[in-house]
């Protein structure tokens, strides 16, 4: 259930006053694990891409085990799945999670999208109620 904008307001009034009173600690509470957890994600599917594509090359190189380039081709595959998921919800340099406490620029696209939003269902409105007349 998304917050009203009275309570929205508040939320960032608190954050405001949150960064005015101790800016380390609400700097500690951005979100910066997950950008660690991310990073750490991709450098893991990266080498898991080169095992799987040693993996490839030792089945193409030894005779009868294809199977073993079966599994490196796998392992290739989920690892780069892996790389393009982790890389994707990875939040940019100095960019807030999506899920962060922090106001910044996320709440700013988030009201835009907001504005957008509505526009759009001002326009809906509006072409109803000229058909219905």
């Amino acid at each position: 259930m998304p917050l009203s904008e009275h309570e929205q307001r508040m939320l960032e009034q608190m954050e405001r006053a949150l960064y005015a009173e101790d800016p380390k600690f609400a700097t500690a509470l951005e979100g910066s694990g997950l950008r660690t957890y991310t990073r750490r994600r991709v450098y893991q599917a990266v080498a898991g891409i080169v095992v799987g594509i040693a993996l490839l090359m030792t089945g193409v190189i030894v005779p009868n085990v294809l199977w073993v380039s079966v599994v490196g081709f796998l392992v290739m595959l989920g690892c780069t799945v892996l790389v393009v998921t982790g890389w994707r919800k990875a939040p940019k340099p100095g960019e807030q999670p999506v899920s962060g406490s922090a106001g910044g620029s996320a709440h700013g696209r988030n009201r835009q999208r907001r504005s957008m939003m509505t526009r759009i269902e001002e326009r809906w409105q509006r072409r109803r109620d000229e058909q219905g007349q």
